[in-house]
């Protein structure tokens, strides 16, 4: 197996190696720069041959049903084969963490939680597997026997995890199924106290569909660097409240400074670490996941219509989503507009293989996979990429809000407005493409045609969402850019509300494409 690279959301590269006996995970150029994950880790992933390509089990033969009953026990069997993974099977691969290798205790404090580094590490250890080809999910069984491969049933792909190595610490597993990354099928208590028996813990799981449900923010956090380290305890720019400490070796910016300064072209010295402007949504200050579970639902009516009081949105500015697109070769972004008539410099996550011209700090970032790109200080403002887009005959024919700039300032303002939506600029490697606006759906006059599954507009649709999107730049339309930057704002919309089971896109009748 040859060694790939992982592109994380939070802009993080690892590079995985196979070694002896298992996969090493590394960060590129680790000796340059220090990253926040821990430096590496090494898992063992097998492949255990215990069924057969049809679903039935291994020791399945044919000739048994010919057997009498109490003759088949003597017939030899297939034993059972594990061997080095190769390629992702549907359900036969089995993995173990065997090691971790923790930073430097003169670098970056210990964790503070050493079950939220496992977990971190397991994650991004399924998000390099569940990237890989997928497997063949069809399977054969007595009632599929006659039916066409195309429409027999496909089993859930699934990877199972031994209790070995890194796993076998006391109430591990435990720990990692409540924060919901690993499933199991059993669900009794056990009868056995003594945890190292592990009853009840033996076929845990992570299946593919569960894992993209889950948002990242639960699991990707940062290390707390040490006193004297040069690579600073915070950033001013927080996509979460920071938490409050006490004594304090230096002042901390206001973020209010460090956004003027960002905007006037300036960075805020705070050292190596700190881009020139605001980070995604996996940073904090007070280096915890970013994540927060969807408040308890209160109730409220807009026009007559009984819907929960919705969340804020992301602020004006902030990038909310980020993704590297690997058949692209590029990161794919999602922000929200700013209205200011001056160009804001934004922080976005771009490919390696872009062009940077900024300082010697970008130049140091780069060998990483990452690199800072700030909007040009003489190029346009959202307002005047909305008059740009607007005014082009093939979006004005849909959206017909075409005309002097003024107008398409009062469009975006009355999209900041809005209490059931919000606007969003979509990016590739920072550079604009297209807007998009993300609603909910109940308070929407579509709302009265969406019924749900069970008719009357029961509670079921309460947290569908809706889009409307179009694409402003020529060079970035096309069908495989539309399938991974749709698919993306689905996945937004099913991580922002576990609580949303659909998503609708209402297409005019006169759009043929």
């Amino acid at each position: 197996m040859l060694s790939s690279i992982v592109h994380l959301p939070n802009r993080q590269t690892i590079v995985v190696s196979p070694v002896f006996g298992g996969l090493f995970f590394k960060f590129k150029d680790l000796d340059l720069h220090h990253t926040v994950f821990p430096p590496g880790w090494t898992i063992v992933i097998q492949t255990e041959d215990d069924e057969r390509n049809d679903g039935r089990p291994a020791s399945w033969n044919p000739q048994l049903d010919a057997l009498p009953a109490g003759s088949r026990d003597s017939f030899p069997s297939k034993k059972q084969q594990i061997h080095r993974f190769r390629t992702p099977t549907c359900g036969d691969d089995y993995l173990f963490l065997s090691s971790i290798s923790n930073p430097s205790n003169t670098d970056f404090k210990p964790a503070v939680s050493q079950t939220r580094s496992i977990a971190m590490m397991l994650w991004a250890t399924l998000y390099w597997y569940f990237q890989q080809p997928e497997p063949d999910l069809r399977v054969t069984t007595d009632e599929s026997a006659q039916t066409a491969e195309a429409g027999k049933p496909k089993k859930d792909w699934r990877i199972y995890l031994r209790r070995e190595g890194v796993f076998r610490g006391k109430y591990l597993l435990q720990k990692l199924e409540r924060m919901g990354l690993i499933s199991c099928e059993d669900s009794t208590v056990g009868v056995v106290a003594d945890d190292r028996s592990g009853e009840g813990w033996q076929d845990m799981f992570v299946s593919r569909r569960a894992f993209w449900q889950l948002d990242p923010r639960i699991f990707l956090f940062t290390f707390s660097p040490a006193q004297g380290c040069p690579f600073p305890s915070s950033s001013p720019y927080q996509s979460r409240p920071a938490s409050p400490s006490n004594g304090l070796s230096r002042p901390v910016q206001d973020e209010s400074q460090s956004d003027s300064a960002a905007m006037s072209g300036g960075t805020p010295a705070s050292g190596l670490w700190v881009p020139p402007s605001p980070h995604g949504p996996f940073e904090s200050a007070s280096h915890l996941p970013t994540y927060f579970p969807p408040p308890p639902s209160q109730y409220t009516f807009t026009n007559n219509i009984r819907h929960p009081i919705r969340p804020k949105p992301p602020r004006q500015g902030e990038t909310f989503y980020t993704r590297y697109i690997s058949s692209v070769g590029q990161y794919l972004s999602f922000r929200v507009p700013s209205i200011p008539s001056k160009s804001l410099s934004v922080h976005v996550p771009s490919s390696p293989l872009q062009p940077n011209f900024l300082s010697a700090r970008a130049s140091l970032l780069e060998p990483h996979g990452l690199s800072i790109t700030t909007s040009a200080p003489n190029g346009p403002s959202d307002v005047e990429l909305l008059h740009q887009w607007m005014n082009n005959p093939r979006v004005a024919h849909f959206w017909g809000e075409d005309g002097p700039q003024s107008r398409q300032e009062e469009f975006l303002k009355n999209g900041l407005r809005s209490r059931h939506s919000f606007p969003v600029i979509g990016c590739w490697d920072g550079k604009p493409f297209g807007y998009i606006e993300i609603y909910w759906v109940r308070e929407d006059k579509l709302g009265r045609f969406n019924d749900g599954d069970g008719g009357g507009g029961g509670s079921n649709t309460f947290w569908d969402r809706g889009i409307h999107c179009l694409v402003g730049e020529q060079e970035f339309r096309g069908p495989h850019r539309l399938r991974a930057w749709m698919s993306a704002l689905v996945h937004y919309c099913f991580l922002a509300d576990y609580r949303t089971q659909s998503v609708l896109l209402e297409p005019r009748i006169d759009n043929e494409r």
